[in-house]
């Protein structure tokens, strides 16, 4: 039997806050979903949420007219209304961290077209103006490349020079315009010489781009 769907009615989504009026008629249920932001429900009316789990789990909730609750994102979940009567609830998201979270994916498809030796895929993270720092170089900054094309051909050397390359062991984190990506590097470059390091980038963002990869790594001794 197909369960009806509950209603989503938008009331503010501006850069701070999204606000969504959940309404659900008996035995309506809002399909999978991963809540992507920090939020808020505050109950309209009383009732009893049904709560499928990915691994199986179903539990139910008690919901108290008035009486509000808090949940992290990452929440993955089915909820379903289980009492015999319609009920409703805000859903309050916190999206004011948006420009991060895309971000930080732009960090995580960069580490992977790293891995992916996918040299399109690296520039497709780049600004129109962006600018590369080797963590080794003549200069304070490192060697430094600027310009899409200085940058194109500095990754592409990287690739010639490490046939056999990898960066695991990946964290990225993003505050306002900086990034910071940890990682740690194994290869072997065309002398058969293998390498072993860890690193970091700090990275400089451009709207929704990098402008700038600035590369660090320990130094064994």
């Amino acid at each position: 039997m197909t369960r009806a769907v509950a209603e989503g009615i938008v009331h503010i989504e501006d850069d701070r806050f999204k606000v969504t009026e959940w309404r659900f008629a008996p035995g309506a249920a809002t399909g999978w979903h991963v809540h992507g932001h920090d939020y808020v429900i505050v109950p309209l009316t009383d009732g009893t949420l049904a709560l499928e789990e990915p691994d199986g789990t179903a539990r139910t909730a008690a919901l108290s007219q008035g009486v509000p609750y808090s949940r992290r994102e990452g929440i993955n979940h089915n909820v379903t209304n289980a009492g015999t009567a319609p009920l409703s609830f805000l859903e309050i998201e916190t999206v004011s961290d948006l420009e991060n979270c895309r971000r930080r994916e732009l960090l995580v498809r960069f580490m992977a077209a790293w891995n992916e030796r996918d040299l399109q895929g690296l520039m497709a993270c780049m600004a129109a103006d962006c600018a590369f720092h080797a963590s080794a170089g003549t200069e304070t900054e490192g060697r430094r490349f600027i310009g899409r094309d200085a940058v194109r051909a500095a990754y592409a050397e990287l690739f010639e020079t490490f046939p056999e390359a990898a960066w695991t062991d990946e964290s990225h984190r993003v505050i306002g315009d900086t990034g910071l990506s940890e990682w740690r590097f194994s290869g072997t470059d065309r002398n058969g010489r293998r390498v072993e390091v860890q690193g970091c980038d700090i990275f400089r963002f451009d709207g929704a781009r990098i402008a700038l990869q600035d590369s660090y790594r320990k130094t064994r001794s």
